[in-house]
């Protein structure tokens, strides 16, 4: 009995580091393509402060930081405060199957 907790104790925590794993991806690929595609909208507007300053904060520049950062956000969310919720699932669970072990 304590092999399989010890079991579950390791799969929970190895599925857990793979979900924040997952969203350490996420942000890299984030950052990196927010980033060049920034620099590619930008890169035709060198010609003066005032005009890079005006390209750099215009709606298209900033509507794929905002959509894309809002999926970055529920992702967060997800991985930060989901675990809860499927671990109160799966302690339930693990209980309901002890229960009908010992009654058998």
């Amino acid at each position: 009995m304590e092999k399989k907790y010890s079991n579950l104790s390791y799969t929970r925590a190895k599925n857990r580091v793979e979900r924040e794993k997952g969203f350490y991806t996420h942000l890299a690929i984030y950052l990196v393509v927010n980033v060049a595609l920034t620099g590619f909208k930008v890169w035709g507007d060198l010609n003066n402060w005032d005009d890079f300053i005006n390209a750099l904060v215009s709606i298209n520049v900033l509507s794929t930081w905002l959509l894309w950062g809002i999926f970055l956000g529920l992702h967060f969310l997800s991985v930060k405060y989901g675990q809860a919720w499927e671990e109160r699932k799966i302690e339930q669970f693990m209980n309901d199957e002890l229960s009908n072990n010992s009654r058998k």
